[in-house]
């Protein structure tokens, strides 16, 4: 590609991807966060997990507040009205002088970071070339996890002062830098012709593909359309064939989910005081060294995901995720007898666990998503896989506690170990490959009523 087109380009997805950055942020925060707000305010076990969950209610009103707005008002107005709205969430967090009101703003974080788990990897999606939609798509995974680092960072910082108030408040960083590159970013060309404006699209274009190609690029978008009216948008969402990718895009999500990433990622403090390591400042420092390998994995996948494809990525990462969680099982189940080893097989398969999770289900999950709906519907049935993955994490986040302290930490973990093999199974036989297969191309794969095997 010309260097002028991939500066171009990154700039555009470098802007996008302060979306995902918030995201991962607020996700990682009350890792830290909640050590002290605990004792602050002597929560009970619901209430911990009520604290910890309650964001996702607000990212399940996020994602579908985008499904209604992403296809009328465009992706760009999306991404600047998320970063405003967390500017917000995070001032009223700093500020919160009572329970009820720090889990009100969580929420309104919440509707912000379901905004951009679903525009994020949609715009980059759309605004890439195919043969590197792959790389671009996952700079999402990527400022997802320098968003979880940087807040296991601030955790660390304030850790010593307890100063949860000050955690919360540093991410209105994220989101006042989102909105100050908001005037770099430009719409998705395709989101453009679908609304019959070519010209902008071409400028779009212009920016980030060859000039040969550009009229090629418009054709097919505008063949997938068919220049269908609204009516026969409504029509599309519900034929048959939209059920397979509906279906393989929920089951993804759930993969993703329930096999343990946000309990570590949301616990991963806790989860260490619970192996040995007691004072809050050295979890903090363990904690700091899971979000860096989920950082540097993200880097593997970025590599990997125009190269091995998405397949392979999610079957090795899957059988390794479920290894690592067995292992974390036994580290719970046999503490008393390990002694002092407990803590390092705690970490060792942790990492593990991450490390697989950030080159395989963490980033491929979301390209995968965005890659197999249709152009025109895509930001409304994009809906449903985002909801549905909040709604995992919901019920995930806010039984934890509850979980371990009914029947202990080892067997929540052999618990996950297990849906990591279903999830094997899931990906063998549901999920397509979409490796250098154009979007459009994709659409007709499963009109046509192909197996997912053999796309």
């Amino acid at each position: 590609m010309n260097k002028n087109y991939l500066f171009n380009l990154a700039l555009i997805a470098i802007a996008g991807s302060f979306g995902g950055l918030l995201a991962g942020y607020e996700m990682g925060i009350i890792s830290g966060a909640q050590l002290f707000i605990i004792d602050e305010w002597n929560l009970s076990t619901q209430l911990q997990g009520c604290l910890v969950a309650i964001v996702m209610v607000g990212c399940f009103i996020g994602a579908f507040l985008n499904g209604f707005f992403a296809d009328k008002i465009g992706r760009k107005k999306i991404l600047g009205i998320l970063g405003l709205v967390y500017l917000i969430g995070c001032i009223c967090c700093a500020n919160a002088v009572v329970i009820n009101m720090l889990i009100g703003s969580r929420i309104i974080n919440g509707i912000a970071c379901g905004m951009a788990n679903s525009i994020v990897p949609m715009y980059l999606s759309e605004i890439s070339p195919k043969k590197t939609r792959g790389f671009f798509a996952s700079l999402f995974q990527l400022s997802f996890t320098i968003g979880i680092l940087c807040s296991y960072l601030i955790g660390f910082i304030f850790s010593s002062s307890g100063n949860w108030r000050a955690m919360f408040l540093t991410g209105a960083v994220p989101a006042i830098m989102l909105l100050l590159l908001y005037g770099l970013l430009s719409e998705s060309p395709r989101w453009l012709v679908l609304k019959g404006r070519e010209e902008e699209a071409k400028k779009v274009f212009e920016k980030i593909e060859e000039p040969e190609s550009i009229n090629l690029q418009i054709a097919e978008i505008k063949e997938a359309m068919n220049e269908k009216s609204s009516n026969s948008k409504k029509k599309i969402a519900i034929e048959k064939w939209m059920y397979m990718p509906l279906f393989v895009a929920i089951g993804i999500m759930f993969a993703q989910i329930c096999t343990g990433i946000n309990v570590i990622i949301c616990y991963a403090p806790k989860i260490f005081q619970s192996a040995g390591f007691n004072d809050p400042s050295d979890a903090m420092k363990i904690t700091i060294i899971i979000g860096v390998v989920n950082f540097l994995m993200t880097f593997v996948a970025m590599y990997l995901s125009d190269r091995a494809g998405r397949k392979p990525l999610l079957l090795s990462g899957a059988a390794i995720m479920g290894v690592s969680m067995f292992v974390l099982a036994v580290s719970f189940i046999f503490g008393e007898s390990l002694g002092d080893m407990q803590k390092w097989l705690a970490i060792l398969s942790i990492i593990g666990f991450i490390c697989s999770f950030a080159y395989s289900l963490g980033p491929v999950a979301w390209i995968l998503v965005s890659e197999i709906f249709p152009l025109e519907v895509k930001g409304f049935l994009m809906t449903f896989p985002v909801a549905a993955n909040f709604i995992f994490n919901i019920v995930l986040n806010a039984l934890y506690p509850i979980m371990t302290e009914t029947y202990g930490i080892g067997a929540t973990f052999g618990l996950f170990g297990v849906i990591c093999i279903l999830s094997i199974i899931f990906i063998i036989l549901f999920v397509p490959e979409t490796k250098g297969i154009s979007l459009e191309q994709i659409e007709e794969n499963w009109k046509k009523g192909i197996a997912p095997s053999k796309f």
